[in-house]
């Protein structure tokens, strides 16, 4: 993709508090415009000082960082990178602030809903399922993440020895856990567990479980407990993160539904991705229409103890995200 007359790399910064969640968003939409365009991306991490964190976005100035911070805010005169893909709360002042004092030399895009602010950036990067609208939203289904079939390929070599062997059907289950909206108790985990246990051993497969942070212990001993038998892997977090791995050795994902990047990473596949339900602790509206969308576009449906299959075109939407930068990039 050419953007004008322009014939050298751009400069990309990803900027976030380093959580893994927050971070891969950015980076896998740096990643994709990379792919599209050479690129050079440097990764900046910060977090606010514990005084000032609690703040308002409107109050908080770069001086208020922790001085483990990354240095994202050039000083009068200094380069300013030819793009900005930031992600979270943390970010929202530092990436206005980017934006005024570049002159409009550095594209600002935020991902994920901002909440404040939403003109103060040039591009939001929005899942459909918050509902963001305005002439600088792009909507897309679930957010930008790093899984492509390149790294899938590499993650599996990784794994090769393990995996490839387990009979058929192989059964990936991403595990969240207890958040706002949903919980994930141990007798509720022994429910599921018993559910999937059913499943695999029924379609004659086998299992490979991985567990989130998120994960309470007594969740994870309970599943561990009643799952254990079944032939595969259950990753219990020492070495090497098997999850790329797991994605691409799946002939079916099952989901927590308390997790919207899993889903989505998961629909990116091609294989049946199936939702496993929680324990809700609110109204989850967001997630509802999140895997309302899945199932519209065919990737997804409500786990139904058994493995049924059915095929759908995988989902691409961090590329799709990555040409409408640049070609605001093109533009300007």
């Amino acid at each position: 993709m050419e953007i004008g007359s322009r014939t050298g790399p751009l400069s990309i910064w990803v900027v976030s508090d380093g959580r893994a969640g927050m971070e891969n968003q950015a980076l896998g939409l740096a990643e994709a415009v990379q792919r599209l365009f050479p690129s050079g991306i440097t990764v900046k991490r910060i977090r606010w000082r514990k005084a000032f964190d609690k703040w308002p976005s409107a109050l908080k100035a770069a001086w208020m960082l922790d001085p483990s911070s990354d240095t994202v805010t050039p000083a009068p005169g200094q380069a300013c990178p030819d793009l900005w893909i930031a992600t979270g709360r943390a970010t929202l002042p530092l990436s206005a602030t980017v934006r005024y004092r570049s002159g409009g030399k550095t594209l600002v895009v935020q991902t994920q809903d901002p909440r404040w602010r939403n003109a103060a950036y040039d591009l939001i990067v929005a899942p459909a399922h918050d509902r963001v609208v305005g002439p600088n939203v792009l909507s897309i289904t679930g957010s930008p993440h790093r899984v492509t079939p390149e790294r899938l390929a590499e993650g599996a070599a990784a794994f090769a020895d393990p995996l490839a062997a387990l009979p058929r059907p192989r059964v990936a289950a991403l595990i969240g856990g207890r958040s706002k909206a949903f919980d994930l108790t141990a007798t509720h985990a022994a429910e599921l567990a018993d559910q999937i246990a059913r499943a695999v051993e029924a379609a004659g497969g086998s299992l490979m479980l991985t567990f989130s942070r998120r994960t309470p212990e007594a969740a994870k001993a309970a599943m561990t407990a009643r799952l254990s038998h079944l032939p595969g892997m259950i990753w219990d977090g020492e070495g090497p993160n098997p999850y790329f791995a797991l994605l691409k050795f799946a002939d079916h994902i099952l989901v927590t539904e308390d997790s919207a990047n899993m889903a989505a990473e998961a629909a990116s596949t091609g294989a049946p991705v199936h939702i496993l339900p929680m324990i809700p602790l609110k109204p989850a509206g967001k997630f509802e229409r999140l895997h309302a969308d899945l199932r519209e576009r065919g990737a997804a449906r409500p786990f139904n103890g058994s493995l049924d299959a059915w095929t759908y075109a995988p989902l691409n939407e961090t590329d799709g995200a990555a040409h409408a930068v640049l070609e605001r990039l093109a533009v300007r």
